[in-house]
């Protein structure tokens, strides 16, 4: 590969890590702040964790829009359309005059946030297949991962000079400038041939074979509970840290950026690791690792134990998800080339569906007790294991059986004859 060919590979990887990056910076740049909006509004916990619940929803649900509409409508023009929305809700939210209102809005920025999570993904598969798939999608998550250190960090900044207002107004900033890299920058990459019929029984049929397809749908829900098990963390963690803790915003900011050194290590570790071991033997560590951690997790939160003990199994834990996200989504999309947008949206659409079950559920004790986020932790890091060993597993080995069996029929006839 010549360097011309390198450089443009690291530009297009740093636009699509960038617009990926809309999605953590949507969530985590206001973490911070929740202790904050509890008393601007005078409301609760966990109505301002609902306001998180629905922009999970908003990305999930955005994705399921999105994903197809870009198998229809090609890449560009609709990433474009729904940038130039998010930038609108962003204001939005920061005009929020109540907790209700930034609730809906909340929504509206997650589905515009969406855009750039599904059409990212959907153009690494339009020019990317095999190990080259796996190699550009670590290069492309290694610049998204920079938003679970940033993006807290920036909000605690931003809390630093301004109110929670403030972190609306960056967020509206960002997307101006997203909005105007890719008018300029972008090109299409799904060209009109291959793009699928625009009516909706076709676009049914389409996701109707992805639920069909064993294989497809175990790393789709590996992918699915692990993401539930991040945002499980990613509402319970501010009250755990800040208020059973006592550590400052500027405090959680850095120790939860720490956690986004986890993820970009995972995710580079099966990068340069991929030509000497599978992805398949990366995921399957990556899972035994995630209980593991969920476990420990538990136990020091159950006995109270000191903060060390709680932060050490929390960065291995977001560690082992960044291997599980990486694998999982590049194993799943591998054969789904022909309808990748749908592909991408379902993958996208599970976390955040089951995301937005957990984190609301995080607060069921009150402020004061992590105990309910500990057990979520396990729970879905369980499911994620369960998924994979029950539907990727077992297929791989009937299929391996199966081509045994016709092997040896073969042999045996060749015999014969």
């Amino acid at each position: 590969m010549n360097t011309h060919s390198v450089k443009k590979r690291i530009q297009l990887a740093i636009l699509l890590g960038s617009l990926g990056l809309l999605g953590p910076f949507t969530i985590d740049t206001y973490l911070p702040s929740f202790p904050t909006i509890v008393k601007d509004f005078d409301t609760t916990a966990s109505l301002v964790q609902i306001s998180l619940t629905s922009c999970l929803l908003g990305l999930g649900l955005g994705q399921l829009i999105i994903g197809p509409l870009s198998d229809v409508k090609g890449r560009r023009q609709p990433l474009l359309i729904f940038i130039s929305l998010y930038l609108l809700a962003s204001l939005t939210c920061a005009l929020a005059p109540n907790i209700y209102f930034l609730i809906i809005a909340r929504l509206v920025q997650g589905i515009a946030a969406a855009g750039g999570l599904v059409i990212s993904r959907a153009i690494v598969r339009d020019l990317f297949s095999g190990k080259e798939l796996t190699k550009f999608f670590t290069m492309m998550v290694l610049v998204g991962n920079l938003g679970p250190i940033v993006a807290p960090v920036a909000g605690g900044g931003i809390l630093a000079f301004t109110d929670w207002h403030g972190v609306f107004i960056v967020l509206a900033c960002i997307g101006a400038v997203l909005l105007f890299t890719v008018t300029f920058k972008l090109e299409e990459t799904l060209p009109k041939e291959n793009r699928v019929p625009s009516n909706l029984p076709e676009i049914m049929k389409n996701f109707g074979s992805l639920f069909r397809d064993r294989s497809f749908l175990g790393y789709a829900l590996t992918q699915g509970f692990t993401g539930a098990g991040i945002f499980a963390y990613v509402s319970g963690v501010p009250f755990v840290y800040q208020n059973i803790y006592g550590v400052t915003p500027q405090q959680f900011s850095l120790l939860f950026g720490t956690n986004g050194l986890a993820f970009i290590i995972g995710s580079q570790l099966v990068g340069r690791l991929a030509d000497t071991i599978s992805e398949r033997t990366f995921l399957k560590i990556g899972l035994a690792m995630a209980n593991l951690a969920g476990a420990a997790l538990l136990i020091a939160l159950l006995l109270k134990a000191p903060l060390f003990a709680v932060v050490i199994p929390i960065f291995i834990f977001t560690f082992s998800l960044s291997i599980i996200g990486t694998t999982s989504f590049t194993l799943a999309i591998e054969k789904q080339g022909h309808i990748a947008g749908s592909a991408s949206a379902l993958l996208g659409l599970l976390p955040f569906v089951l995301g937005s079950l957990t984190a609301p559920l995080v607060g069921v004790a009150g402020t004061n007790s992590g105990i309910p986020m500990g057990i979520l932790i396990l729970f879905t890091s369980l499911l994620a294991f369960l998924s994979y060993y029950g539907l990727v597993s077992k297929t791989s080995l009937r299929k391996t059986a199966s081509k045994s069996f016709v092997g040896l029929s073969k042999q045996k006839n060749s015999q014969a004859s």
